[in-house]
């Protein structure tokens, strides 16, 4: 082959190579997740909760006691 033909064949070779890898495009990210839910709102039953626990502390320690 001349040395002509070979530049050729050489330039029309890299020129489909890179073609190929351009043309098989990237995969593209996913988007990013949703932000997480909001917590459970324990403010305004939290003080009734206690309370109840409370009481029913107090009503175990008496009973506890008068039983002894």
């Amino acid at each position: 082959m001349k040395l002509l033909n070979k530049r050729t064949l050489t330039s029309t070779l890299f020129a489909l190579i890179s073609l190929a890898s351009f043309s098989q495009g990237g995969s593209v990210p996913p988007p990013p997740a949703a932000p997480p839910p909001p917590g459970l709102p324990i403010d305004g039953w939290l003080l009734f909760v206690f309370g109840i626990a409370l009481i029913y502390g107090v009503i175990k320690k008496l009973s506890a006691k008068s039983t002894n």
